[in-house]
């Protein structure tokens, strides 16, 4: 065979997992790799920033299903490309990244003032699940699949493999290549069906089970067998808010988690929990009292793919490893056709609570009477929920703006909310929304973003106009950094805050902004750009955005201070309170 380059070599591999799309900034570090990526047909999606490269393949993995693959070049490239990888780590999103470096004669270790040079695989290996530094052409292949293996092994998560730009672009004779069931897993992991069979029966029999769902249903695509889970326990479901809409919220057994005080209700009545897919983290109140049923009364079933989960937080009395998909529909077959205990009381507990989320929303929906300008920041969710298609993915960023978005927002379709619930990022959702048009190529995708977040990342607005992705973002603007804001308020005049809703300009630190205009910055770079400052003429912006047909920026003048009073904030003070329980 052929010489050919270790870049080459490494396209290949991609190309036998079923790779797609890789996105990253082109570089002459790596030109082995992404030449033979371009020539093989996967994808190069090129943002503006390395950051964006790891956000847009977490997005693209989350939604699809696939391996989102990233790359970076040496030194600043990789540098840059650290915060995305910290974010898609802590999120749980299955990301690959792969990056060039020096030559190994100059690096691992530092000779010591080599130029563009630092640990890569060192730092990375921090943050990452796994994470090594190939030294020659021979170690290429096993530690490839050392990466690909790691990354489908467990918990989704990020891993690394760094390669030398001698490596890269040099010729070298090319070792065959293993197909993916030759060096992992690729038959999901099914649960031993005696466990199964011991959760059915505890879960009929229980008074007022409940199911808890993470990011675990959201990876294994279990939609379908989740709604049946549910309906034949006739069992209310919560989630983790990254998971939110695993069960549509259009189900009667629904529980969303904007529904803070409810789902604390939820979790203390019921007698058996049966968490699939969750660490059961901070944003879920650790699973502890007051917050959670205490675990004594609470009989728990804890299913995930990676056994570190298990008990992690909140002791398990039933432990299962397993595939969330692969337990769920084995558990919906055991459960088919039998009637549950108790079922009557099930059917009254869970049209209480539905009766709470009407009441609840009927109270949020008072602030869409508000019509005054600038504009109340509760239309936006209502409206994008009202003109944008069904199942649009939602990417929601920002402090103020994303609790305004998930409040107003109904997750109607599974795996359409993006964001970065557990790392709470600024900007990310820039690229999260070109990523997503990526997993759903021609469809819009709805960004509602502050106007702190944008200004994270606006520059790749000319991303969306030259790949053609239909995300129209719209930017909740207050000039100021509103939640940070919020909090100095209650901190330096308490008083004043409860009586005004505001201080003066000169009684906060630092947290006013000034203007950009969004819509401007937008057309500057061949996008569509509409500017609003009364809700009357939201909607119609809105419309046009759409049918513009490609990517586009609403800049929203909303009102400062109700922007600041945001539903729920006291709920997520409170979150970050260690329970006492």
């Amino acid at each position: 065979m052929s010489k050919i380059r270790g870049g080459e070599w490494l396209a290949r591999a991609l190309q036998l997992e079923g790779v797609e799309k890789v996105f990253g900034i082109i570089d002459g570090t790596y030109f082995g790799f992404y030449e033979a990526l371009n020539r093989l047909g996967i994808d190069i999606v090129t943002p503006r920033h390395e950051t964006c490269a790891a956000h847009m393949a977490g997005a693209y993995a989350r939604l699809t299903g696939r391996l989102g693959v990233c790359m970076a070049s040496n030194g600043p490239g990789v540098a840059n490309l650290l915060p995305g990888l910290v974010v898609e780590q802590a999120e749980g999103n299955r990301v690959l990244a792969i990056t060039s470096a020096r030559r190994p004669q100059i690096m691992y270790p530092d000779r010591g003032g080599a130029y563009q040079c630092f640990d890569q695989a060192g730092v990375i290996g921090r943050i990452a699940k796994w994470s090594a530094a190939a030294s020659s052409f021979d170690r290429v292949p096993e530690l490839a699949r050392k990466a690909l293996r790691a990354s489908w092994a467990g918990r989704p998560g990020v891993v690394h493999l760094d390669v030398p730009e001698t490596i890269m672009n040099g010729s070298f004779e090319p070792p065959p290549h293993w197909a993916p069931h030759q060096y992992r897993r690729t038959a999901p992991l099914a649960p031993q069906p005696e466990q199964v069979a011991q959760a059915a029966e505890r879960l009929l029999a229980a008074a007022a089970p409940m199911i808890h769902v993470g990011s675990g249903v959201v990876h294994a695509q279990a939609f379908d067998a989740l709604a049946a889970v549910a309906d034949a326990l006739h069992a209310p479901v919560t989630t983790s808010w990254a998971a939110r809409g695993a069960l549509p919220e259009t189900s009667p057994l629904a529980i969303p988690m904007p529904h803070v005080a409810l789902n604390h209700r939820v979790r203390n009545e019921a007698d058996a929990v049966l968490v699939v897919g969750s660490r059961i983290g901070e944003t879920d109140w650790w699973g502890r009292p007051p917050y959670w049923r205490r675990a004594g009364e609470q009989f728990a079933i804890q299913v995930d793919i990676d056994e570190a989960m298990i008990g992690l937080n909140k002791p398990a009395d039933l432990a299962i490893q397993a595939d969330a998909g692969e337990f769920l529909r084995a558990l919906a077959l055991a459960l088919a056709g039998r009637a549950p205990a108790h079922l009557d009381a099930r059917r009254q507990r869970a049209a209480a609570y539905q009766k709470v989320r009407a009441d609840e929303r009927a109270g949020w929906d008072k602030a869409l009477q508000d019509l005054s300008a600038p504009v109340h920041p509760a239309h936006i969710g209502a409206a994008c929920d009202e003109l944008f298609p069904p199942g649009t993915v939602l990417v929601a960023d920002g402090g103020n703006a994303a609790v305004w978005a998930m409040f107003h927002h109904r997750a109607t379709v599974p795996n359409r909310v993006l964001s970065t619930f557990k790392f709470g990022m600024l900007g990310a959702g820039m690229a999260q929304a070109i990523g997503a048009a990526q997993a759903r190529p021609g469809e819009p995708v709805c960004c509602i973003i502050g106007d702190g977040a944008f200004g994270f990342h606006p520059q790749e607005v000319e991303t969306a106009v030259r790949t053609r992705a239909r995300v129209v973002w719209i930017v909740l603007a207050d000039k100021q950094w509103g939640m940070v804001k919020m909090n100095q308020q209650f901190m330096l005049r308490p008083f004043k805050t409860m009586l005004f809703k505001k201080l003066d300009d000169d009684e906060t630190i630092k947290a006013d902004l000034h203007e950009i205009a969004f819509d401007q910055l937008a057309r500057s770079m061949g996008a569509h750009g509409e500017r609003v400052s009364d809700p009357e003429t939201l909607r119609a912006a809105i419309t046009r955005a759409l049918a513009s047909g490609g990517p586009a920026v609403i800049h929203v003048d909303v009102d400062p201070v109700k922007h600041m009073w945001a539903p729920g904030l006291m709920h997520f003070k409170k979150m970050h309170e260690e329970p006492k329980g």
